[in-house]
């Protein structure tokens, strides 16, 4: 396996891995709570009155800090520049400004001033070797979005030339992203969902998704069936690998439409663990503050304890109400594993079963059913009492950084962390290529509350208490 070793570090070899060795040649700092902005480069204008720019280097999805190289760090695109189509077309759809756009990988070093470069990027690939890109599957994983172009026709792309426009089987919306020590790379996206292994130049490897029927799967791994009912655009959001790198760990962004959309919004999501060697699956509930919030990022602390992001997608200084933007530290250990491999737990409640697409059952119903039935009052309360009194416990949490009550975030999307060390706690927003949907059929310029326009921006910041 070959390494990148950028040339202005000092590097020692220490066996398959190199680390980097400090000096004045090779010194960095890490930038404030005010934070650094991430490079970018303008895509082009859309011929709109207001001239939108399109701003390439959105790395915003996730973010990773390199294994080996102290001082550079990775970050993650989506699916490429889109938006939503206005509410009154039919059908709706996913606006793709650029269907062309290839996710991708930057990696970026701190300088000595604290600033981020970017040093390199890596486009995703498929097994063949060719480009992905971010359009929809239109088999193992679809959302039923219509695809379409910014002047309001359906997109007629084939990149992956199966002859189905507009849809791409590799094509991913990442999301999650895992650096690991041979220079290889896990990503969740919101999709499938599914979790790909891409080798050091970006091309797919393996995938771990829902869909048994799909040969890309090794034979008996999948993820749990159930997982495929994510509703669009809220798949799986974060993705990390326990210490051991044994383990891989997702989290979906929002509940399931499980077992169809009736479910709506409430505060139920999950986290899912996956053995790379065995291909083992154990699921947890984690209960949101409230409905319709997301969890856009988990991180590893230990085998059992990890930070998540849960925020809502509103703006600081725009939006009205109560603003969530908070970090909570978790840990598994107490939780209930609510994988259908779990037989000891249904075999001591005779009101649970197992159904081949829908999970763990209650009385016949999903988990997200049992938590809907129990209303809005208390925040789904009773729903979760009923859980609770068939012994199934959500993931225990507690604050670790709220950043509107330290910081007056002014981002709607947080969605990359990484843990420098116990007390301090990088932090990434999705800019979303500096783009919002106009609710017209077209986009608009991404505005912060000062009137600035939104950036990708790294800050370091101070847990509320130490991290372990």
């Amino acid at each position: 396996m070959k390494h990148f070793v950028p040339r202005a570090l000092s590097i020692v070899a220490l066996g398959w891995g190199m680390v980097a060795c400090g000096g004045s040649d090779d010194g960095f700092q890490f930038p404030g709570a005010s934070g650094t902005s991430l490079p970018y480069e303008v895509m082009g204008k859309v011929a709109n009155a207001e001239k939108t720019e399109l701003r390439n280097g959105s790395y915003g999805s996730s973010l990773a800090p390199h294994p080996t190289l102290e001082g550079y760090f990775y970050g993650l695109s989506d699916r490429g520049p889109n938006a939503a189509t206005e509410p009154t077309r039919t059908p709706s759809g996913i606006i793709f400004i650029t269907p062309e756009y290839t996710p991708r990988i930057g990696l970026f070093k701190l300088t000595p001033e604290g600033k981020a470069e970017l040093v390199s990027t890596i486009l995703l690939k498929d097994p063949k070797g060719r480009p992905i890109t971010g359009l929809p599957n239109s088999q193992f994983g679809g959302t039923g979005e219509t695809p379409y172009n910014l002047d309001g026709s359906v997109v007629s792309l084939d990149p992956d030339g199966d002859g189905v426009k507009g849809f791409d089987e590799s094509g991913l919306d990442s999301e999650g992203l895992v650096a690991l020590k041979d220079g290889t790379f896990w990503i969740s996206d919101e999709y499938g969902p599914h979790i790909v292994h891409f080798d050091a130049t970006g091309k797919e490897i393996e995938r771990i998704n829902p869909f048994a029927a799909d040969p890309r799967n090794k034979a008996g791994r999948t993820l749990p069936a159930e997982l495929s009912t994510r509703w669009p655009n809220r798949g799986m959001e974060g993705l990390t690998i326990t210490p051991d790198g044994k383990t891989l760990v997702g989290m979906m962004q929002s509940n399931l439409y499980n077992p169809t959309s009736a479910v709506g919004s409430i505060n139920l999501t999950r986290i899912v663990t996956v053995n790379i060697e065995t291909g083992a699956t154990a699921q947890y509930l984690y209960r949101q503050d409230a409905a319709g919030l997301a969890n856009s990022e988990i991180v590893a602390l230990s085998a059992t304890s990890f930070l998540v992001v849960e925020r809502d997608t509103k703006f600081y200084g725009i939006d009205t109400g109560v603003v969530r933007k908070n970090i909570y530290k978790i840990d598994l250990g107490q939780a209930t594993n609510v994988d259908r491999s779990n037989a000891a737990l249904r075999s001591a409640n005779a009101a649970l079963s197992v159904h081949a697409a829908n999970g763990l059952l209650v009385d016949g119903k999903t988990l997200e059913l049992v938590v809907k039935d129990g209303g809005t009052a208390d925040n789904y309360a009773a729903g979760w009492a009923q859980l609770a009194a068939l012994g199934i416990r959500p993931v225990a949490k507690t604050l670790a950084y709220d950043a509107i009550a330290s910081q007056k975030y002014p981002h709607d999307k947080l969605e990359g962390m990484w843990v420098i060390d116990a007390n301090r706690l990088a932090i990434l927003n999705d800019a979303d290529f500096v783009i919002a949907p106009d609710n017209l059929g077209g986009i608009k310029q991404k505005y912060l509350y000062d009137g600035k326009a939104d950036s990708n921006m790294l800050y370091v910041v101070k847990p509320i208490a130490p991290l372990y």
